[in-house]
C-alpha cells in the first residue's frame, strides 16, 4: 500500500514538471544551449560582433597618453619620423641612396634618440652605390671606372652610420624558406619557459630579411609583419612570430630587448614564458619577458591587443626637417624613434579601431606606447567562461519567467540584464580587461523574442485552429464569425436542419480522355470550374464540405444559422449555370482560336433539405467539419437523376416546399431512388421568380399536372396527348417526354397492375 501511494506520489510529481516545463520552455533550453555551443565553437561572425564590440569601447574611451611621458621608461616618448610627401618631394622618389639614411641615423643620433627602429626593409643592395653605378653605366673612361669602384658603397656608409647607435632592422615573414645569411649574428631567437609556444603562435616558413653588412651592424632584427582581422582591421600584432624551428620577437619587443639590454648593460634573449593546459596539453603564451623585472603580457597565441589612442601629429617628424636639422633636441633626445613611410603612394597603410587609415608604422608606436605605459588590453584567460555564464544566466531567468510574467514583465527584466552585463563589461573595459557584451546581449533578445513568439502563437492558436479548419469551405466573413466562437471545434456534432447540394460534370470521362496527353491542362480546366462555382456557393452563406475531383458537394444552414438557407441554395444552383455559360462561351473562343472543336462542359445538380448531424467528424488527431443523415445521401441521389430526367437541378420533397414560393419548380416524378426502398416525390427546379410568374410557365404546370394525374390513372393514350400539349409549352423537359413516352410503351406491353402507385423504382444512381 505504501509502495502504490509513492508510485501515485511520483506520477503526480512528475506531471506537475511536465505541466510546468511544458512546450515552450524547453524550446527555450533548447535554443539556449544551441547558442552557448555556438559560442563555445566562437565562428568568425561571433568573433566579428565581439570585434565591433570592442571597437566601440576603445571609440568611447580611447587610450590616453600622460603629460609626462611613458612612466616605464623615465617620461620618454615615441616619435616618428614620417618619410612623407614633403620629404619625398624635397629629396626625390624612395628609396633614396642610403647614404642619406646613413644621414638620417648619424642626425638622429646626434639629437639622443634611445633607440631607432626602422619599419623599413633593406633586402637588396642600394643600386645607386658608385660601384654598381659604374656597372651600370656606359662609356665611362677607365679611370672613371676604377675610381668609382674603389668609393665606398652606400650600404657599407649606412652599415657604418646604424653600429653601435641603437639601431634596430625589420625583417618580415614570407611563405617560402629563404636561403641562411651567413654570419647574421643579431637575429636573436627567444627562448622557451613552460613549454614550446610554436604550436601556438603566428609561423612562416622563411624571412625577408637585409642584406647581410646591414644585419650585423644592427643592434637588433624584429618583425613587422601584421595581419589584420578579416574585415581589414588591425586590433592585434604578435609579440613573438616562428619561423622554421626558432622563435623571433616583434620590432617593438625589438626595441624593447635593445632598450633593456642598454640599462642592464647584458645581451640576451627574450624569454617566451608558456603554460601548458591540464585538459588538453595544449600550450599557451602568457608574457615575454625581456628582464627579471620587466616582461610583456600577451594573449595565449602571443599576440598584443593594442589599446590604441586617435591618430595624433604630434607624433610624427618629417625626415627632411631631421636632415635640416630644423627640429628641437627635445622632441628627439631619449626618445623610442620609428621610421617609416606615411606617403599614401609607399602603401602602408592600415586601418585600426579608431581610424580608418593610419600608416602601418603607427602601430607600432601604438604598441610601445602600450608596453612603456602598461595599459594594454587584454583577454582573461576565463573570459570565455564569463561570457557563457552570463549568457546561462540571463537564458534561464527569461525561460523561467515568460510563461510566468508575460512579455511584459520579462522584457524588463532582459533591459535590466543587459544593463547590469554593460555595466560590468565596461567596468572591466576601465580596467584594460575584454569582457564581450553583444553575444550575451543578442542571445538572450534572442530567446525572449522566440518565448514572445511561441507565447503569442499559443494564445491565438485556437483562432488560428478555426481559420485554418474552415478558410476552405466558408467566406472569409463567415470564418471571422465563427473565429470569435472557439467552443465549436470541438470533436462531434448537432442536428440541424440543413439544405445540401451535389454538383458533379457530366460526360467528365470524355473530356479526361481528350487530355490524355495533358493532364495538367485537364487540372486547370476543372480549377476554373470549380473557382466560380465555389466562389457563387460562398458568396450566399453555403459552406463547402468538400472536392471529390469532378464533384462539388456544400451545405447551407451550418455552421452558423441560415433562416433562408433553402432560398440561398436554390439561388446559388440557377447562378452557377450562369457561371457554366460564360465558362463555355470563353472556351469556345479558345478553341476556335486554336483550330479546334469546342467541347462545352455540362453539369447536374441536386438538392436536398431535412435534419442532419454536422459538426467535426474524425479523430482526436485529425478531424473536418462535415455531415452526416439520410437528407446528405438522398441530395447525392437527386443529382445523379438529374441526366436520367434531362434537367439541370433536381430538389426533393423538403426543398420544394420552401422553394416553390420563390422559384419556378415543376414535378418529375414518384420514385424510389438506388439505395432507398420508400418512394419520395422529386422535382425540378427551371428558374427564378420571374420566370414562376410567367403564364406561359404557369400553364406548362397546369397542363404537367394534369398529365401526371392521368399517367398515374394508367390513362396511357390521354398521357400521351397531355405530353404533345407540355412539349410545345416549354422545349426544356424534352428528355423528361422522351422517358415517360417510353414508360408507356413499356406498361402498354406489361401493364404495371391495377394496386400500382405511380412509383418508378429507379435501378441507376
Amino acid at each position: 500500500m505504501i509502495e502504490v501511494a509513492g508510485k501515485i506520489r511520483q506520477k503526480f510529481r512528475l506531471g506537475a514538471l511536465k505541466s510546468w516545463f511544458g512546450r515552450d520552455r524547453g524550446v527555450g533550453l533548447l535554443l539556449l544551449l544551441l547558442l552557448i555551443g555556438i559560442r563555445s565553437w566562437d565562428p568568425s561572425a561571433v568573433q566579428s560582433l565581439r570585434f565591433k564590440t570592442f571597437d566601440l569601447y576603445q571609440n568611447l574611451q580611447p587610450r590616453v597618453v600622460p603629460d609626462g611621458g611613458l612612466p616605464l621608461c623615465g617620461g620618454c616618448r615615441v616619435v616618428i619620423v614620417d618619410i612623407d610627401e614633403k620629404s619625398l618631394k624635397e629629396l626625390g622618389q624612395w628609396p633614396w641612396p642610403r647614404h642619406v639614411l646613413a644621414d638620417l641615423v648619424v642626425k638622429l643620433n646626434k639629437l639622443g634618440a634611445a633607440i631607432i627602429g626602422f619599419d623599413i626593409i633593406f633586402p637588396e643592395e642600394d643600386r645607386s652605390s658608385p660601384h654598381l653605378f659604374a656597372k651600370g653605366t656606359a662609356n665611362l673612361s677607365q679611370s672613371t671606372f676604377n675610381e668609382l669602384s674603389r668609393m665606398p658603397s652606400n650600404d657599407q656608409i649606412f652599415a657604418d652610420a646604424i653600429k653601435g647607435r641603437r639601431v634596430v632592422l625589420s625583417q618580415s615573414g614570407i611563405n617560402q624558406i629563404e636561403k641562411e645569411h651567413s654570419g647574421s649574428l643579431n637575429l636573436i631567437s627567444a627562448a622557451f619557459i613552460g613549454g614550446d609556444p610554436r604550436t601556438a603562435i603566428k609561423k612562416y616558413p622563411g624571412l625577408l630579411r637585409n642584406i647581410p653588412i646591414l644585419e650585423k651592424s644592427a643592434d637588433g632584427l624584429g618583425i613587422i609583419s601584421i595581419s589584420s582581422e578579416h574585415d581589414g582591421v588591425v586590433r592585434r600584432v604578435p609579440a613573438i612570430i616562428a619561423v622554421g624551428n626558432k622563435v623571433h620577437s616583434a620590432l617593438s619587443i625589438e626595441m624593447l630587448r635593445v632598450a633593456v639590454q642598454l640599462s642592464t648593460g647584458k645581451r640576451r634573449s627574450p624569454i617566451v614564458r608558456s603554460i601548458k593546459e591540464a585538459a588538453t596539453g595544449n600550450v599557451l603564451v602568457e608574457k615575454v619577458q625581456l628582464s627579471h623585472n620587466f616582461s610583456v603580457p600577451t594573449d595565449r597565441r602571443g599576440n598584443i591587443n593594442i589599446f590604441f589612442r586617435p591618430q595624433d601629429q604630434d607624433l610624427y617628424v618629417s625626415a627632411t626637417d631631421i636632415l635640416s636639422e630644423t627640429i628641437p633636441e627635445k622632441k628627439i633626445s631619449g626618445n623610442f624613434v620609428l621610421i617609416g613611410t606615411g606617403a599614401l603612394g609607399l602603401k602602408d597603410i592600415r586601418s585600426t579601431p579608431l581610424d580608418a587609415s593610419i600608416p602601418g608604422v603607427e602601430i607600432h608606436a601604438n604598441v610601445l606606447e602600450n608596453v612603456l605605459t602598461g595599459n594594454q588590453l587584454s583577454r582573461l584567460p576565463d573570459s570565455t567562461g564569463i561570457e557563457i555564464l552570463e549568457i546561462f544566466i540571463a537564458g534561464i531567468l527569461i525561460i523561467i519567467l515568460m510563461p510566468i510574467t508575460g512579455a511584459y514583465w520579462s522584457l524588463i527584466v532582459v533591459v535590466s540584464s543587459i544593463a547590469i552585463l554593460g555595466g560590468y563589461t565596461w567596468q572591466e573595459y576601465q580596467a584594460q580587461e575584454l569582457i564581450d557584451l553583444s553575444y550575451p546581449i543578442l542571445s538572450t533578445f534572442l530567446i525572449y523574442a522566440v518565448l514572445v513568439l511561441m507565447n503569442y502563437a499559443k494564445t491565438s492558436s485556437e483562432k488560428r485552429q478555426i481559420r485554418s479548419a474552415f478558410s476552405q469551405y466558408l467566406s472569409p466573413a463567415l470564418v471571422e464569425q465563427v473565429a470569435g466562437d472557439p467552443e465549436r471545434l470541438q470533436l462531434g456534432g448537432e442536428m440541424r436542419d440543413m439544405t445540401f447540394l451535389f454538383c458533379d460534370v457530366r460526360g467528365f470521362t470524355t473530356i479526361s480522355e481528350s487530355f490524355k496527353s495533358n493532364p495538367q491542362g485537364l487540372t486547370r480546366l476543372i480549377n476554373r470550374l470549380l473557382t466560380p462555382m465555389t466562389d457563387v456557393i460562398l458568396a450566399r452563406s453555403g459552406t463547402i464540405d468538400k472536392y471529390m475531383g469532378d464533384c462539388i458537394m456544400a451545405f447551407w444552414n451550418a455552421p452558423l444559422d441560415d433562416p433562408g438557407h433553402v432560398k440561398h441554395a436554390c439561388e446559388s444552383a440557377l447562378i452557377m449555370f450562369h457561371e457554366l455559360d460564360d465558362l463555355n462561351r470563353e472556351r469556345e473562343e479558345e478553341a476556335r482560336a486554336d483550330g479546334k472543336e469546342p467541347l462545352p462542359l455540362r453539369i447536374g445538380v441536386g438538392h436536398n433539405t431535412g435534419e442532419c448531424v454536422v459538426g467535426n467528424m474524425g479523430s482526436e488527431q485529425r478531424f473536418d467539419y462535415s455531415v452526416l443523415g439520410d437528407a446528405v445521401n438522398l441530395a447525392s441521389r437527386l443529382e445523379g437523376q438529374s441526366k436520367n430526367y434531362g434537367v439541370d437541378i433536381v430538389i426533393g420533397e423538403d426543398t420544394y416546399q420552401v422553394a416553390k414560393q420563390n422559384f419556378a419548380t415543376i414535378e418529375l416524378d414518384l420514385i424510389a431512388v438506388k439505395g432507398k426502398e420508400e418512394a419520395v416525390q422529386i422535382y425540378a427546379l427551371l428558374g427564378d421568380e420571374k420566370q414562376k410568374e410567367d403564364t406561359s410557365f404557369q400553364k406548362l404546370c397546369e397542363q404537367h399536372k394534369i398529365m401526371l394525374q392521368t399517367y398515374r390513372a394508367q390513362d396511357w393514350d390521354g398521357a400521351r396527348r397531355l405530353i404533345d400539349d407540355c412539349r410545345q409549352l416549354d422545349t426544356r423537359l424534352e428528355i423528361l417526354y422522351e422517358m415517360y413516352e417510353e414508360r408507356i410503351d413499356q406498361y402498354l406491353q406489361e401493364p404495371p397492375g391495377e394496386d400500382w402507385d405511380g412509383v418508378y423504382v429507379a435501378t441507376t444512381k
